[in-house]
């Protein structure tokens, strides 16, 4: 017992002096030029290409690791790293450099009738703490933003991709030195031991100002729960389809089987996919069947197995569920009123995609479903930062505060007012 309560507080002095160093790291990156922050890039990105090697022998080490776990294909997906993705981090540094510096970006400015001039301007947040699980490639995504933005970040990766996370950010720091500017401004927690997360939903001490969590739900509910600081955040990706009787076929087949099968472990991969009943005969069996050809388990609704039986029956719980597989739920609505009851009643607010070429049917589903991302006849996963030209994201924030949808440099400031004045008072 002494011995856990001497780690616990071991711990707790370590996290506590992570974030003192993150604090004091912000103020001058709050302030650093854009070409200092955008040489570091650079240099992460070169340092990245040069440590290829290392880092996939990193790698190496937390699949073997994940073998032996038993993690499931998705999550092993999740962890994977090879030349095509290390090559793609590399780019995304770069592509982060050329992005506009929101840091000082004036986002408004006005005339008062008494002569004040005033300008509502973008300031960075401060210091971040990043929580993940899996992905490796979060630890150069989440440094690269927090850094072009002017935010210290505290990076807390999952204990089943340590070892690629510290050869990462081995690059990363190197490339902060080669700028000149301070290492402790991209911080990841050298311990994987979860009391360093409960450290880090306490705020440590004021040094953090927001959380990002990005991974499973038992991690952001556990973040949504506990932290004592903003969080920006979502629980799940519980992605819908909806094919319209408008829709062009084998345009439909293309999108679904993208949304669905591309990778099935992000969170935008489509979990439900909705056919207008105007549809059964044309769309219904054609979409099911490309799905079912590309090694998708099929979980259909009693009206979809009345006309086509023989798949999985589907369950309540299966509308609520983020498989992150390859599964989907299938149901037969009535026409876009019917999706979109269907989608209110069911979704996370993540990303939602119709496919139709009714106007009338995309307006109704663009004005009236409230989720962070809305896309007409297009897949799902280009719900990313990337893919919106973000250079990346930190994350897809389904709340309604602050940020919403992915989260790039801009959604990582926030802001001040400058006023200027010629000598006036207030009567």
């Amino acid at each position: 017992m002494l011995d856990a309560v001497a780690k616990a507080n071991g711990i707790e002095a370590l996290m506590l002096e992570i974030g003192a160093k993150a604090k004091a790291a912000a103020r001058p990156l709050a302030v650093a030029s854009t070409q200092q922050k955008n040489a570091a890039l650079l240099a992460m990105a070169q340092a990245i290409i040069e440590r290829k090697a290392e880092i996939l022998a990193a790698n190496a080490i937390d699949l073997k690791a994940a073998a032996e776990a038993g993690l499931s294909s998705s999550l092993v997906d999740r962890l994977t790293l090879n030349d095509a993705r290390v090559d793609g981090m590399a780019q995304g540094l770069r592509e982060v450099a050329a992005l506009k510096d929101p840091v000082g970006d004036v986002i408004d400015a006005w005339d008062r009738p008494n002569g004040l001039k005033i300008e509502r301007v973008r300031t960075p947040l401060g210091v971040i703490g990043v929580i993940y699980e899996s992905r490796p490639n979060v630890t150069a995504d989440a440094g690269a933003l927090c850094l072009k933005s002017g935010n210290a970040v505290i990076l807390r990766g999952g204990s089943d991709s340590v070892h690629s996370s510290r050869a990462i950010h081995t690059c990363l720091v190197e490339g902060l030195k080669a700028a000149g500017l301070p290492q402790e401004a991209i911080q990841l927690v050298p311990v994987t031991d979860r009391a360093a997360v409960g450290a880090m939903l306490t705020g440590l001490n004021g040094s953090i100002d927001v959380i990002v969590p990005r991974g499973g739900k038992s991690l952001v509910a556990r973040v949504q729960a506990d932290a004592r600081v903003p969080v920006f955040s979502h629980l799940e990706g519980i992605c819908h389809v909806y094919v319209d009787g408008s829709s062009d076929l084998d345009m439909a087949k293309r999108i679904v089987v993208n949304a669905k099968m591309r990778r099935t472990g992000i969170c935008g991969s489509a979990e439900t996919l909705l056919i207008d009943s105007a549809a059964i005969g044309s769309h219904l069996m054609p979409i099911l069947e490309a799905l079912t050809e590309a090694g998708c388990e099929i979980r259909a609704s009693a009206t979809v197995l009345k006309v086509f039986p023989g798949f999985k029956p589907a369950v309540d719980e299966d509308w609520r569920t983020e498989y992150l597989d390859a599964i989907i739920s299938v149901a037969v609505v009535d026409g876009i009123g019917g999706a979109i009851d269907h989608i209110a009643r069911y979704s996370s607010n993540h990303t939602e995609a119709v496919i139709a070429e009714d106007p009338e049917v995309v307006e109704r589903f663009f004005n009236e479903i409230d989720s962070a991302i809305l896309v007409h006849n297009a897949s799902t996963q280009f719900a990313d930062g990337g893919e919106f030209g973000m250079g990346g994201e930190i994350g897809i924030a389904t709340g309604k505060m602050h940020a919403r949808g992915p989260v790039g440099v801009e959604q990582l400031t926030s802001f001040k007012y400058r006023v200027h004045g010629t000598g006036q008072i207030r009567p």
